[in-house]
């Protein structure tokens, strides 16, 4: 069989391997059984999920595997990943479980991992996880009779999720009557979201929370901001915010109307922490994928940048080693390590406004902090995913292009861990250079691959 884990959690197409009832019970009874703490008799997990229409199909699976297993599970019903993380932690329990395959269309969904501390697994925790999958997938039963586990329901987890949220800002910190626009996607943002920003005072306008179980994501979040933008330019709103179906993404525009990448909301909280002394080590961590302008913003201001590969749980497993606070994604995966275990969308958004309110300064101004190289990423659909490195046609193109960009640009290709698709992207001096580019390389990568 191929292997299940890619980079966030195992995702597919629902009720398609591996995205189907049966498995989600062996990942069930595998959870139940690898986060056993010992000396106990069974595991607590907790399992949240966002608003896909498959979600309940497979958070009944799973459950069921979890009980087979002797396992005791804890619903949260629609909440956000990190929210998920953080009942996690916070709660007597020994894992979580997120059933949600992110910014991905209504019809594919996945399932992610959290152990007690609140910390997406290792490669290594996965690899022996998803052995442990793999036997289980036979229908063997570990527990019967008395020994079965049971479910409940968290009533209360959005509650709790919210006050924590409330409960990482600065006392001082007050958005009475700001407008804003936010955009939760039709995702696990839609109720919890509004909830946190009206509390606040803010005069919110909330775009895109009438889930309906097909909708999530579609033409809307952080993946398509077009909507958002033109809400923001004609209500004169102080700023948008978009997440993801998740809701562990935040991409922000601004009074103008602009999008920001999630570099620039790196470089906009680097900044204001280093103002503050709290940006501790002086220390930011990023992936490869970052824009070249973050580094050179970094630089200028004398903050350290180290790089990982792609995927928020490698910049977390880099921050914990070199003991940075600050760490994330261009794509709008933030981790602020002094408030979380993982990227928060919401509380990235919240630290965002904590920025502009300390600085005094609309968003339009303190994005100016990076000047973002062009940029363009192309997804190409592959039948299969050999060695990049083992493709001659493909490594031709690669060096033809890096050749002529020389120090004005970069090419970085890459197989997508959740999806069947290489992502060529180039950095280049000009936007239809950059384009021109990119489009030479993925016509190669479609030609030998689709």
């Amino acid at each position: 069989m191929t292997q299940l884990f890619g980079t966030d959690g195992i995702r597919g197409v629902a009720n398609r391997h591996p995205m189907t009832p049966e498995m989600a019970v062996a990942i069930g009874k595998a959870a139940a059984t690898f986060f056993k703490p010992d000396g106990k008799k069974n595991a607590a997990i907790i399992i949240g999920k966002d608003t896909r229409q498959s979600g309940d199909m497979l958070q009944a699976a799973l459950a069921s595997g979890i009980c087979a297993a002797g396992g005791s599970v804890y619903l949260t019903g629609t909440l956000p990943t990190p929210g998920v993380a953080f009942l996690t932690s916070s709660m007597p329990t020994d894992a979580g479980v997120v059933i949600s395959a992110s910014h991905n269309p209504y019809f594919d969904n996945g399932v992610k991992l959290f152990n007690s501390k609140g910390y997406k697994l290792s490669q290594a925790e996965e690899a022996r996880l998803e052995k442990m999958i793999v036997q289980f997938q036979d229908g063997s039963r570990i527990a019967s009779g008395k020994m079965v586990g049971t479910i409940q329901a968290i009533n209360d987890a959005g509650h709790q999720y919210a006050s924590f949220l409330k409960q990482c800002l600065n006392p001082s910190f007050s958005i009475e009557k700001t407008p804003l626009v936010i955009d939760c996607s039709n995702g696990a943002t839609y109720k919890v979201a509004p909830k946190v920003f009206n509390d606040l005072g803010a005069d919110v306008t909330a775009l895109f929370v009438k889930p309906d179980g097909k909708n999530i994501n579609a033409d809307c979040g952080s993946q398509h901001t077009e909507t958002l933008q033109e809400k923001v330019l004609a209500s004169g709103a102080s700023a948008g915010l978009a997440f993801d179906g998740d809701g562990d993404r935040l991409i922000a525009v601004d009074e103008k109307g602009e999008k920001l990448t999630g570099d620039q909301l790196l470089a906009i909280c680097a900044q204001d922490m280093q103002a503050r002394g709290t940006l501790k080590n002086n220390l930011l961590v990023s992936t490869v994928m970052s824009n070249m302008g973050l580094g050179q913003a970094l630089k200028k201001m004398g903050v350290k940048h180290l790089k990982t590969g792609v995927g928020d749980r490698l910049v977390m497993e880099e921050m914990v080693a070199s003991d940075a606070i600050l760490g994330g994604e261009e794509s709008g995966h933030t981790i602020f390590r002094n408030h979380h275990t993982t990227g928060d969308g919401l509380l990235t958004a919240l630290m965002l406004l904590e920025a502009i309110q300390r600085q005094q300064q609309p968003l339009s101004e303190l994005k100016k902090i990076m000047t973002v190289f062009p940029q363009k990423l192309i997804g190409v659909k592959v039948q299969s995913k050999p060695d990049l490195t083992s493709i001659a046609d493909v490594q031709a193109v690669i060096k033809s292009v890096e050749d002529k960009l020389k120090d004005h640009g970069r090419v970085l290709v890459r197989y997508s861990g959740t999806e069947p698709l290489c992502r060529v992207m180039v950095e280049g001096p000009t936007p239809d250079e950059t384009e021109q580019r990119c489009q030479q390389i993925a016509d190669i990568i479609s030609k030998t691959l689709s």
